[in-house]
């Protein structure tokens, strides 16, 4: 294998480059760079990999000319600091380290939480500070967190995490996660409630752990802050500053709408000195220190390090933030499957004439369904990748047919088509003009994919090396015409598999003949097929081998 070069644009664990050189990767390290050396330098340093963390703005501009950039990787949590669009039209995977940090942004978000409920950033102050009146020293007097009702805004990782401590200290919690569908989670620990106004009215403290972007912006706002919730309510936010809106919280706090709130990001960071949360009594705040702690910088470093070198070695992905649910490290009985998808769609290509308006891909059996997601983009490369100028892989094959308003549709079939059994893939391509094109295969137990049906018509083929698709009538001697064409070309038969179609009320039937050789065809070959009486359509592809990829 060709040696990873990577570039690491902000300061990591001394951990995590000692892996890379463990590895023989070769690797710059290059901290504190502004946007256009940023730019300067991927496009000049021929680098197969980025690893960042919250410092390097990786924006448009730099990605303009990445070279052979196949991934980045965020050494942390956040990718606010990535342009993931620009990154995914490119084709380059984004990764983040969200475990390695889970448990000190947990504990974080505890500390805050018992902070707040105790006053102790403000007891403390006072007294080191000299000025507290001990007799006076109730002023402090805290809330006790055992009884009162926690309510946990994503129960992902971290949510999990802080829910467990919680329960350990004698809190009643409750969860609310738009994308978690069960009543309750953690073994029924947890009470899920579906509606945001519903769940807010009962909690004594809540605590954010949910990614930014338009679906969580601001999602605890004045209306609610003003009118939905507890005069005690405790507010911590350890998650991304835009969930709350900060100007509202400021005035809730001040107004004795809230008890108060504990906060450690911002919707601008670094915050503005006039900060509405700034100078507030009953307000807690931490410059954005959620993952920092020793344990938790060594980790997120090394598994930054690790993910990228698994993924440009091995195509194993983890941590991905812009791979939609694909796996490329299959095992042994699944790998044959990703094989397949793509032949199909290398086989669909050469059939489909124009452009399509929509790729549907339908699985069925045990294995198949699970893989829905990497197959159809598997199958969509190769669809698409003939008619794209730049390059088209799993990352940004989504992206790149919704741009040219192609529909992707994954269907999990219950059961097989009729006459079928086990785990079949199909895919078909819908063109504007209505025509479409559909190609079903499945993987025998010898682990090579056969494909079953060619729109419609049966056989049993594997898909590899040069093939030519020929379309006929259904006439005596359209075999031997076939046949001495290609001899008379020299371009000798390895294969050849022949299935008919159903006859017309007028007698007449169509058979497809796909026929396999050791060679290429020549496009004159090709032509002189078109010419021969009873020959309606040929089409030639060249597949892989059939142990390549």
């Amino acid at each position: 294998m060709q040696q990873i070069r990577v570039l690491v644009a902000d300061k990591l664990a001394d951990e995590g480059l000692d892996f890379l050189r463990s590895q023989q990767v070769q690797f710059d390290v290059k901290p504190g760079m502004n946007e256009d050396e940023f730019a300067s330098t991927l496009a000049a340093g021929n680098y197969d990999a980025l690893i960042v963390r919250s410092g390097a703005k990786v924006t448009a501009k730099v990605l303009a000319n990445p070279g052979p950039l196949k991934a980045i990787a965020r050494a942390g949590v956040g990718v606010d600091n990535i342009d993931l669009d620009a990154a995914t039209a490119r084709g380059i995977l984004v990764l983040n380290t969200a475990e390695a940090s889970t448990l000190s942004t947990a504990e974080h978000a505890l500390a805050l939480m018992l902070s707040l409920a105790r006053k102790i950033p403000a007891a403390h102050a006072s007294l080191k500070s000299g000025q507290l009146e001990w007799k006076k020293r109730s002023q402090y007097q805290g809330t006790q967190l055992a009884g009162k009702t926690l309510g946990v805004v994503g129960v992902g990782r971290i949510g999990r995490t802080v829910a467990s401590r919680a329960i350990a200290m004698d809190m009643t919690v409750l969860g609310f996660d738009p994308f978690f569908t069960a009543p309750t989670a953690m073994d029924g620990k947890v009470k899920m409630v579906r509606d945001f106004d519903e769940f807010l009215a009962g909690l004594d403290v809540i605590t954010f752990h949910v990614p930014g972007g338009e679906g969580t912006k601001h999602l605890l706002n004045r209306e609610r802050l003003f009118n939905k919730c507890k005069p005690n309510l405790l507010v911590v936010n350890d998650s991304r500053g835009e969930v709350v809106d900060e100007f509202a919280l400021a005035d809730a706090v001040r107004e004795k709408k809230i008890a108060g709130a504990a906060i450690d990001v911002y919707q601008t960071e670094p915050p503005q000195k006039d900060h509405p949360l700034f100078g507030l009594e009953n307000v807690v705040l931490t410059p954005h220190l959620g993952a920092s702690t020793d344990e938790a910088q060594t980790a997120v470093s090394v598994d930054a390090c690790k993910a990228i070198v698994a993924y440009l070695s091995k195509g194993e992905i983890r941590g991905a933030v812009n791979a939609g649910g694909i796996r490329l490290d299959l095992p042994p009985d699944e790998a044959p499957f990703a094989v397949l998808a793509s032949r199909i769609g290398c086989l669909l290509s050469a059939m489909c004439d124009g452009g399509y308006s929509s790729i549907t891909l339908r699985a069925s059996g045990t294995r198949a369904p699970k893989l829905m997601p990497t197959l159809l983009r598997l199958a969509a490369v190769e669809l698409l990748k003939p008619h794209l100028s730049n390059p088209v892989n799993v990352i940004n094959v989504e992206k790149l047919a919704a741009q040219r308003g192609i529909e992707l549709v994954q269907i999990h079939e219950p059961s097989p088509p009729q006459g079928l059994v086990g785990d079949i893939v199909g895919v078909r391509a819908d063109a504007p003009n209505g025509q479409s094109h559909r190609v079903l295969g499945t993987v025998y137990a010898d682990g090579f994919p056969r494909v079953l049906r060619i729109d419609g018509w049966s056989m049993d083929m594997i898909p590899e090396g040069p093939m030519t698709l020929i379309t006929n009538k259904d006439q005596p001697g359209v075999i031997g015409t076939v046949g001495s064409t290609f001899g008379d070309a020299k371009v000798n038969i390895a294969d050849m598999a022949i299935t008919r179609g159903d006859m017309a009320p007028d007698g007449s039937a169509k058979a497809l003949m796909v026929v396999k050789t050791d060679s290429e065809p020549p496009s004159s070959l090709l032509e002189e097929l078109r010419k021969k009486p009873n020959i309606v359509r040929v089409k030639s592809i060249t597949l892989p081998a059939r142990n390549q990829p």
